[in-house]
């Protein structure tokens, strides 16, 4: 029978998260597994976006030491307020977008965005390290997710869903071009949040090299590779599902050792990324098993 093969990572109610008091230390390492829970949202806020609206509210939310993910600014903005919340932004590495007052208008909730709208993480981040460090804990070679541009919240919270059921030790996303832990991730994720590092890294090709010489290496869903039930997947792995209009970047592929397909027999080619990444770790969850992993 004919094989269609996937072009990796196309497409696309749980129990609320208990909610924490922030500690007030800001460089603070995330809590251990088991009790990284979500935020207490401020009144105002919207719970699912994560958006927090105005000048003040924004700069206050960085002064608080909230988790900020993006910052959209209108365009031609330079008074005092908004030059604020760039330092602040700067301070923190935070990405800045410079958009129309129509794409804000549109964005708003309240109508009051005042040229200001932040997105703030409904959790904390992990790092790469606390990752690798969940994996020597409980004695496993590695086993990461790592997303190329995943953008809907819907699939990275069914994603962190999928790695927390398959064992692995963390989940690692871009700071640009993607969804950050919004609370509909967090929603989406049946409170996998809860115990599934995610760490936000600025270069992901870089990171994918840095873990190669800790022993990792890499397979990425794509449209072409070889099926996935003929790769060696045991040892040290990361899985890379990509964006899920555009699939792995050509770059990212290029830092990948291998290229898996999903097999299939119906009449359309391609997976939603959620899905896909479901199928291939579970692949991979079946081989470390055969390997006593």
């Amino acid at each position: 029978m004919k094989e269609k093969r996937f072009a990796g990572g196309r497409g696309g109610s749980a129990p609320r998260p208990a909610r924490y008091q922030k500690e007030k230390q800001r460089n603070s390492r995330p809590a251990p597994r088991g009790d990284r829970e979500m935020r207490e949202i401020p009144q105002g806020e919207d719970r699912e976006s994560g958006k927090i609206e105005g000048r003040n509210a924004v700069i206050e939310a960085f002064r608080s030491g909230r988790v900020i993910d993006k910052v959209f600014v209108q365009e031609n903005c330079q008074d005092g307020p908004v030059q604020t919340v760039l330092r602040e932004a700067k301070k923190r590495d935070t990405q800045v977008r410079f958009v129309s007052g129509e794409q804000l208008d549109e964005m708003s909730e309240t109508g009051r965005h005042q040229g200001v709208i932040a997105l703030a993480a409904a959790y904390e981040y992990a790092t790469v390290e606390d990752i690798l460090r969940k994996a020597e804990e409980k004695g496993e070679p590695p086993f990461v997710f790592l997303l190329d541009g995943i953008e809907d919240p819907h699939n990275l919270g069914a994603i962190i869903r999928t790695a927390n059921l398959a064992g692995a030790h963390g989940v690692i996303i871009p700071k640009n071009r993607a969804v950050g832990l919004t609370g509909t991730v967090a929603r989406t994720s049946a409170g996998a949040l809860n115990y599934t590092p995610v760490a936000k890294v600025t270069n992901l090709t870089q990171t994918m090299e840095e873990l190669k010489g800790k022993g990792l290496w890499f397979v990425c869903a794509d449209m072409g590779g070889e099926t996935m039930y003929r790769l060696d997947l045991k040892g040290p792995i990361g899985l890379v599902i990509g964006n899920e209009g555009d699939g792995v970047s050509r770059l990212v592929r290029e830092h990948c050792d291998l290229v898996a397909s999903i097999p299939m027999r119906g009449d359309i080619d391609s997976l939603n990324a959620s899905v896909a990444a479901g199928v291939l770790a579970f692949e991979i969850v079946r081989q470390r098993r055969e390997a006593g992993q």
